[in-house]
């Protein structure tokens, strides 16, 4: 008996799974259909298999500054990411490892602003950036968004973690601090580095309004910025929206793949304690 109660639980499980994984799933397939639509045939549901064709991508790349938009995406998300997995390493490392004055306040600050809206600051943080001259420029649109609180938190968590003994037997021969993080610490820490740069780089490249206010000038566009260009005052051609949201989704599905198995071990291991 309890074998059969087990079986049912476990396909019951297994069911449950796979139902929500076709609904997950689902709006993505159409969305991918709906973008090979003419722009007659996107309101009705039957799908014109004749009619399907590349002719809304060809469109975008023709008719819109999609290259350069893309560009703008891809050197925004590789560099604040670069700048995160920097930063909030060596930060984390500084707050997991390093003894010095006022260590718990900072963690503790941390902490708190991981509690705060990212709305709250955002009126100071633009009136910062005009004084600076960073509207419409690259540094306006990578240099404040090259840390997170949480990131930082995560590392942290991460480097308590991994035993003391690799650190004394590197310093005993013969590595400085900078020599035991960059040669020991960071090697060990590909899943939480993994775990990271996932979060940045999607973060950062599905970013809408911060490059919206940031990036006036359409040659400063990134892409969620761009598409949203697509949209009329008075009427949407949404197969070409979803034909550039398909290419927006691209990259990040494809980093996802390939660092999967490295990202949920980095969310797991990012647990430990003192």
């Amino acid at each position: 008996m309890k074998k059969i109660l087990e079986k049912v639980l476990k396909i019951t499980l297994v069911s449950i799974v796979i139902f929500y994984g076709a609904i997950s799933i689902f709006p993505f397939i159409w969305s991918f259909i709906t973008s090979l639509k003419p722009t007659a045939e996107v309101n009705v549901f039957t799908i014109p298999w004749k009619d399907l064709s590349f002719k809304n991508y060809t469109y975008i790349f023709k008719n819109f500054p999609f290259v350069t938009w893309l560009f703008n995406s891809v050197i925004v998300a590789s560099v604040v990411t670069l700048g995160n997995i920097i930063f909030n390493s060596m930060a984390g490392y500084a707050l997991a490892r390093i003894e010095f004055p006022g260590k718990k306040s900072i963690f503790i600050g941390i902490l708190g602003m991981m509690m705060i809206p990212g709305q709250v600051v955002m009126v100071p943080t633009y009136i910062i950036l005009v004084h600076f001259g960073w509207i419409n420029s690259y540094l306006g649109l990578t240099i404040p968004f090259m840390f997170n609180f949480f990131n930082i938190f995560l590392m942290r968590q991460f480097f308590m973690g991994i035993p003391k003994d690799l650190e004394e037997a590197a310093y005993i021969d013969g590595l400085n601090r900078f020599g035991i993080f960059f040669r020991i610490i960071l090697p060990v820490s590909k899943s939480a580095l993994s775990t990271q740069f996932i979060l940045s780089f999607t973060g950062n490249w599905n970013s809408f309004l911060w490059p919206t206010l940031i990036g006036r000038k359409q040659s400063m566009y990134t892409l969620p910025v761009g598409l949203n260009s697509f949209y009329g005052q008075y009427f949407q051609f949404w197969d070409q929206v979803l034909a550039g949201v398909m290419l927006l989704s691209i990259p990040a599905i494809l980093i996802f793949i390939i660092f999967q198995k490295h990202f949920i071990a980095g969310i797991a291991n990012s647990g430990s304690k003192e």
